[in-house]
């Protein structure tokens, strides 16, 4: 992997108690970052909202697509992978586009990324009341807000400490993908050779044929499922070792999510007791 960039003029601190106690200390390993790193995949939310959309367009094709997606997010990754382990900063793709392209072309990142900041957490704040409508009635606005004071309060904390949280969810997040698997299986309708039969309901009754255009289509959705992988890169500053460590986690959250998402899709293409019901999109 590439040395790390360094600055070109660098100024030796004194070799005294007080400039070593002004080091920040690097907290979290590969373990802990790459928890942090799926967190940020969300694979339960994934499965349960996106893929649903999915199964509409493809059918039995799919868990095909969003292979063909894990597969050529790995080149993607080897590229974060370099980028990551070569400008090891927090500031994460504003970073590596500035350092690489200029600063005009890094504002435009920066830009796009604090757009992606504002937005993203409030819509899954304000979506929680949804997801516990079925157990407690709550007013979105009130449940959104706690979640944004929730995640703020955790945000003071250091990384290790985020890291082991958000992997107590995590570990929740793969159990309930592990159920929809071995449901699954246990109750398989068909065999392996659905997931290649490129097949999904049609209207009134029929069966249509998904032509290569439509899995080109659904490519967009399919890279987007298991993206978060890029996020492992705004933790270089933070990572043990990050000449070794960026890498190693960036390429581990890939495998680890890709799995976690495409196994229980297997399981729902070849455990839907028809095509319409999988075409439908209800996994509950």
């Amino acid at each position: 992997m590439t040395d790390t960039l360094r600055p070109v003029d660098t100024t030796a601190l004194p070799d005294t108690p007080e400039a070593g106690q002004r080091k920040l200390k690097r907290s979290i390993g590969v373990v802990g970052g790459t928890l942090l790193t799926l967190s940020c995949v969300t694979p339960a939310s994934t499965l349960f909202v996106v893929v649903p959309d999915l199964f509409g367009s493809l059918g039995t094709a799919t868990a095909l697509t969003i292979a063909i997606g894990s597969l050529l997010c790995i080149a993607v990754a080897f590229c974060y992978s370099e980028l990551g382990t070569l400008i090891p900063s927090a500031g994460g793709e504003y970073a590596m586009v500035s350092t690489m392209a200029g600063r005009l072309a890094g504002w435009l990142v920066f830009v796009l990324s604090l757009l992606v900041v504002m937005i993203v957490p409030p819509v899954i704040a304000m979506g929680t009341a949804d997801y516990l409508a079925p157990v407690i009635h709550l007013d979105p606005s009130l449940a959104g807000a706690g979640v944004m004071l929730l995640a703020t309060l955790a945000g003071l904390l250091d990384l290790r400490a985020n890291a082991w949280i958000t992997g107590v969810f995590l570990v929740l997040e793969v159990i309930a993908a592990a159920v929809v698997a071995v449901l699954g299986f246990a109750h398989a309708e068909r065999g392996a050779g659905s997931l290649v039969s490129m097949q999904v309901a049609g209207s009134g009754g029929g069966t249509d044929t998904v032509t290569a255009m439509l899995v080109v289509s659904g490519l967009a959705i399919a890279l987007f499922v298991t993206q978060g992988f890029s996020t492992a890169v705004y933790l270089s500053e933070e990572l043990e070792n990050p000449r070794r460590n960026v890498a190693r986690t960036v390429l581990a959250t890939l495998a680890i999510s890709s799995v976690i998402i495409l196994v229980p899709v297997v399981a729902i293409t070849m455990g839907a007791s028809d095509l319409s019901e999988l075409t439908g999109g209800d996994i509950s």
